[in-house]
């Protein structure tokens, strides 16, 4: 079985995790055949490891993790390895990959700048 991770960075305010939760949301209504789990790096929870070890519980194979970054800096090009390797060592049964930070990718892009432009009518 597939599954997937919303991964993100985390922050002290809670409603920082609102648009998050509403993204999982979305994922559930459009691929309702696909679990979906939310992780953070630091400050929320669950954890990645949580977030793993609950989709592992589940009958999880496969699991994907998008991390939903703007781009690929430090936490994802040093910390998110790490993560992701000791998860994998954990779960030596599942089969983890990630892709590249949402950010990087050009429909995300195209979305913002339709996004900033939709702000300019009037």
């Amino acid at each position: 079985m597939k599954a997937i991770i919303l991964f993100g960075h985390g922050a002290r305010d809670a409603r920082w995790r609102e648009p998050f939760d509403r993204l999982a949301s979305l994922w559930i209504t459009q691929h309702p055949d696909t679990a979906v789990e939310l992780a953070f790096l630091e400050m929320m929870q669950p954890s990645l490891e949580q977030a793993v070890a609950s989709l592992s519980a589940t009958g999880a194979t496969e699991i994907v993790v998008v991390p939903v970054f703007f781009g690929q800096g430090g936490h994802l090009r040093n910390d998110f390895p790490v993560l992701l390797e000791s998860c994998q060592k954990q779960f030596p049964n599942l089969r983890l990959s990630a892709t590249p930070a949402v950010g990087e990718d050009l429909a995300v892009l195209q979305a913002i700048v339709d996004f900033s432009a939709r702000a300019l009518l009037p």
